[in-house]
């Protein structure tokens, strides 16, 4: 499985490759408990020592790896961990969601609504990889939209992770059919409709339904 080059427009050489090991990690084609070395990756990349020393940071930062000299030792993600990130998402989303209650968020709703017809468009034609990027696009609309300094901040401290694990999972529920996924992306629309209701305990009961069944399909999805 390949990590997007669309996806990595405008991103440093560090961090293309920070990505695409980043995937291997959490796809497990490369295992905890491996050692990986300065040396070789930058070979496998064609590049030198300075962007994969910037790659294993950023990694090491992320928890997926424990620096060494001149490599690193893969510490891997657990299902698990990605309960735990997913825990954290909904702490995120959740207060978010909540600051959008009582407020005209029609603009808002028009683009998630259009993210979620091209979800749709993406089963259609079966492009995980888009499908993928309109969920992201989805749920980080709403995160912006708080205006909350501190949020947005820790929002993009686990939006790497989270893009590579959506990436995953879409890619596994492809496999499944286009049943699967349209369902997937028709589930997006009870987040619109608690938004557009602005009450905030309706918008409070969509958000733990909504990762409820992220839950169930995280069980099924990571290796």
């Amino acid at each position: 499985m390949q990590y997007p080059s669309a996806w990595l427009q405008g991103a440093s050489l560090g961090e293309s490759i920070a990505s695409r090991l980043r995937l291997q990690i959490i796809n497990e084609e490369i295992k905890p408990g491996e050692v990986v070395s300065e040396n070789r990756i930058a070979e496998s990349f064609g590049t030198s020592r300075s962007p994969v020393r910037e790659a294993l940071k950023m990694l090491a930062g992320e928890g997926l790896i424990r620096l060494q000299r001149m490599g690193a030792v893969v510490v891997g993600l657990s299902l698990e961990d990605v309960k735990e990130l997913y825990d954290v998402r909904y702490l995120i989303e959740s207060f978010a969601q909540q600051r959008l209650a009582g407020r005209d968020n029609g603009a808002l709703t028009a683009q998630l609504e259009q993210a979620i017809d091209k979800m749709k468009l993406a089963v259609k034609y079966g492009d995980y990889e888009e499908f993928a990027y309109q969920d992201l696009s989805f749920h980080e609309r709403i995160v912006a939209e708080a205006k909350h300094t501190r949020i947005l901040h820790l929002w993009n401290s686990i939006r790497p992770i989270v893009m590579t694990v959506i990436l995953l999972t879409t890619e596994k529920g492809f496999r499944q059919g286009e049943e699967r996924m349209n369902w997937v992306a028709d589930k997006h629309r009870m987040v619109v409709d608690g938004l557009k209701s602005g009450d905030a305990a309706k918008i409070r009961e969509v958000v733990q339904a909504y990762f409820d069944d992220s839950g169930e399909t995280l069980n099924r999805s990571m290796p």
